[in-house]
């Protein structure tokens, strides 16, 4: 599938979408389920900074998805 430069691109932006998710997932099993009290508070602080970034790759996906559809607009 990754034939051309932008299907390799978007590939590795689905790539980068799961690894933040599984960073994610672990963020919130350290601030639910954490022993340490410092490690909670990292996780707390960490949750808003990978929300935003899934949250930028998300869009990032939504207008590569709409790139390859067939007669998309190229802004």
């Amino acid at each position: 599938m990754a034939d051309s430069p932008e299907d390799a691109a978007f590939l590795a932006l689905h790539a980068e979408r799961q690894a933040v998710e599984r960073d994610l997932v672990l963020v919130r099993q350290r601030r639910l389920y954490g022993q340490d009290s410092e490690d909670v508070a990292k996780a707390e602080r960490d949750e808003p900074a990978l929300l935003t970034r899934l949250d930028r790759i998300l869009t990032q996906l939504r207008a590569a998805e709409y790139k390859r559809q067939p007669g998309a607009r190229r802004w």
